[in-house]
C-alpha cells in the first residue's frame, strides 16, 4: 500500500512539474504571439524581420526535463560597466594590473574585434538580452523600459530547463533608478539581487527576490556581489538543471574616486601613462586622478572575476560551463581630446570592448585570438547555439559559435554599431553608423564619410583616412559594406529626431529620458504606418 501511495505521490509530483513546464512554455508562447499580433494589427508598423514563435511548445515530464537539461552547459556571464577593450593587461594597457583576466584570456577565445552596438548602458543591455539592434527595438536611449513584447535570452533559457539568475546593475526597467522591479518585469530571471542603476559603490542598494524592501550590499558592492555569485554557483553545482548566471558589475564606471584605497595606491597619478592619442592639454592632474580611480576599479573588477573563476573550478564546473567576460562600452579618458568620462562616440576607447568566451568542451583548454568581428546582438544567438538550443527568429544578430568551436574565421564579416540619438556632450557627439572589420573601422555621419582607420597599422586611430585620395577606393568599399549591414536591419540612417518621434519618446533637457523620481515611464512604441 505504501508503494502505491508513493507511486501516486510521485505521479502527482511529475504531473505538477509537467503542468508547470506547460504553463511556462505557454507564457513564453503567449508573449511571442502578442508580439506577432501587434505586428499584424491594422495601422501598426509591419516589422521588417518577421517574428516567429521563439520556443517550440513542448510539454515534458519532470524526468524528461531533467534528462534534457543535463545535456546543456551552464552559463556564467560577467560584465563590467565602461571598461574599454584596451584597459587590461592582455589588451595592452601599460598601467593596469589584471592578472586574472590575463589568465582567462589565455584559456578563452578572445574576440579582439568586439564592439558595443550602441556604446552606452541601456542600449547595450537591451541588445544583449534581445539579440536585436537599437533601431529595431527602439532601445537607443538610457532609462527606457524594455517592453514585455521582446523575447529575451533568459526567457529562452528558462523554457529550455535552465535556472536563471541576475546579480548587479540592470538598467532596463525605466521605472526609476532606485525603484523595485517586480518579477513580471525581469525578462525571465528568477534569482534576483539587482538594482536598476547604482554607482554609489560603497553604499549600493539592491532588491532581493520578491521583496520591495531596499537592501544595501556590505561594503564595496563589487566584492559583495562576487560573494553572492560564488554562493549561487556552489548551491547549483550539483543541481539536475543547468543554470545561467549574469553578474553585472557597476565598475569601472565613474565616480572613479570611490575605488578602494588599496587599489588606488597601485596607481600613483604622476605615474599614469596616457595613450598616445591623448593630447597634452588633456594630461592634467585632474585627469590623472580620474585615470587612477578608473584603473583601481578595474583591478578590483579583475579580483572579482578571479574569485568566480576559482569558484567555478572548485565546483568542478569548468569544462561544462560557458564563461563570458565583456563590458557594455568603454570610456574615452581624454583620447582624441574627448573628456574623460565620455562614451557613445565611435572611437575605439568608447566602442571597442573586451569579449572573452571560455568553453573547454567547444574549443579545448587553451585559448586563441579570433579576428572575426562581433557586435552585441551576436551574443544571444552565439550562446544559444553553443548551448545546443534554437535561436528565436526575432533575433537579428549572427551566430558565431563556429568561431568558438571550429576556429572558423569570417574575414568578410563587418560588425555594425551606431550612435542613434547621442545625448552626452552633444558638442562632440553626433549621429553615426559604423562598422568594424578584421582590420578597419569605418564611420559615416549624416553628411557623409567621417572616420576611417586602419586599426592594424594605426591602433590608436590617429590617422583618419577619409579624404585621402589614395584611400578613396577603400572608403567606397567600406561604405558598401556599411550600407549592406544597414539594409539587413532595415535602417536607412536618419537624424536623431526621426527615431525619437518614431518611437514616441519625450526627451528631458539633458537629451535623453528623465530618470528623476516620479518621471514618466517611457517604452518604445510599436510604430504606425505613417511613421514608417
Amino acid at each position: 500500500m505504501n508503494g502505491v501511495i508513493s507511486k501516486r505521490t510521485g505521479a502527482r509530483t511529475a504531473l505538477s512539474a509537467r503542468n508547470e513546464t506547460v504553463s511556462r512554455a505557454s507564457r513564453c508562447k503567449d508573449k511571442q504571439d502578442r508580439a506577432d499580433s501587434a505586428v499584424r494589427a491594422p495601422g501598426l508598423w509591419v516589422r521588417r524581420l518577421a517574428l516567429a514563435c521563439v520556443v517550440t511548445f513542448v510539454a515534458l515530464t519532470s524526468a524528461q526535463a531533467g534528462d534534457v537539461a543535463a545535456k546543456h552547459p551552464n552559463i556564467v556571464f560577467l560584465f563590467g560597466d565602461q571598461l574599454r577593450a584596451s584597459a587590461t593587461g592582455y589588451g595592452g594597457d601599460l598601467n593596469v594590473r589584471t592578472p586574472n583576466l590575463d589568465s582567462l584570456a589565455k584559456e578563452s577565445v578572445n574576440f579582439r574585434n568586439a564592439v558595443s552596438v550602441c556604446p552606452v548602458c541601456t542600449p547595450f543591455r537591451a541588445a544583449l538580452m534581445t539579440g536585436r539592434f537599437p533601431t529595431t527595438t527602439g532601445m537607443f536611449l538610457n532609462d527606457a523600459y524594455l517592453p514585455d513584447r521582446e523575447v529575451c535570452l533568459a526567457e529562452v533559457l528558462k523554457e529550455s530547463g535552465y535556472d536563471t539568475a541576475y546579480i548587479g546593475k540592470w538598467h532596463l526597467d525605466g521605472h526609476g533608478r532606485s525603484s523595485y522591479i517586480p518579477p513580471e518585469r525581469r525578462q525571465g530571471f528568477d534569482y534576483w539581487k539587482t538594482a536598476e542603476c547604482e554607482h554609489d559603490y560603497n553604499h549600493s542598494h539592491y532588491y532581493r527576490g520578491d521583496s520591495s524592501e531596499k537592501k544595501f550590499w556590505d561594503g564595496y558592492d563589487a566584492f559583495a556581489q562576487t560573494r553572492d555569485a560564488q554562493q549561487y554557483i556552489r548551491d547549483h553545482a550539483k543541481a539536475d538543471k543547468p543554470f545561467v548566471l549574469f553578474v553585472s558589475y557597476g565598475i569601472p564606471h565613474f565616480p572613479h574616486g570611490s575605488a578602494p584605497e588599496k587599489f588606488k595606491a597601485m596607481y600613483p597619478p604622476d605615474k599614469i601613462r596616457f595613450r598616445p592619442n591623448v593630447p597634452a592639454e588633456m594630461q592634467t592632474q585632474k585627469n590623472r586622478i580620474e585615470a587612477q580611480g578608473y584603473y583601481a576599479h578595474t583591478t578590483a573588477l579583475d579580483e572579482g572575476v578571479g574569485e568566480l573563476m576559482r569558484t567555478v573550478a572548485d565546483a568542478g564546473l569548468q569544462t561544462n560551463t560557458i564563461l563570458v567576460f565583456t563590458s557594455d562600452h568603454g570610456e574615452m579618458l581624454g583620447s582624441h581630446g574627448v573628456p574623460t568620462t565620455t562614451k557613445q562616440v565611435p572611437w575605439d576607447e568608447a566602442a571597442h570592448v573586451p569579449f572573452l568566451i571560455r568553453y573547454p568542451e567547444a574549443h579545448g583548454h587553451s585559448g586563441r585570438v579570433a579576428s572575426t568581428p562581433l557586435t552585441t546582438p551576436d551574443i544571444m544567438p552565439t550562446l544559444l547555439k553553443l548551448a545546443g538550443l534554437k535561436v528565436p527568429k526575432s533575433v537579428e544578430g549572427r551566430d558565431l559559435s563556429d568561431v568558438v568551436k571550429k576556429a572558423s574565421e569570417n574575414p568578410d564579416r563587418a560588425a555594425l554599431y551606431m550612435g542613434v540619438a547621442p545625448f552626452a556632450r552633444k558638442e562632440l557627439n553626433k549621429e553615426y553608423r559604423a562598422i568594424r572589420t578584421d582590420r578597419y573601422t569605418y564611420v559615416r555621419a549624416l553628411d557623409g564619410p567621417w572616420l576611417l582607420f586602419d586599426d592594424e597599422n594605426d591602433p590608436f586611430q590617429m590617422n583618419n583616412l577619409v579624404g585621402q585620395s589614395q584611400h578613396t577606393k577603400l572608403c567606397r568599399k567600406l561604405e558598401k559594406r556599411l550600407q549592406y549591414a544597414l539594409e539587413s536591419i532595415r535602417d536607412d540612417f536618419r537624424p536623431a529626431a526621426y527615431y525619437v518621434q518614431k518611437f514616441g519618446y519625450e526627451l528631458a533637457p539633458h537629451g535623453s529620458l528623465s530618470y528623476e523620481p516620479g518621471a514618466k515611464v517611457q517604452s518604445p512604441k510599436i510604430q504606425s504606418r505613417e511613421l514608417r
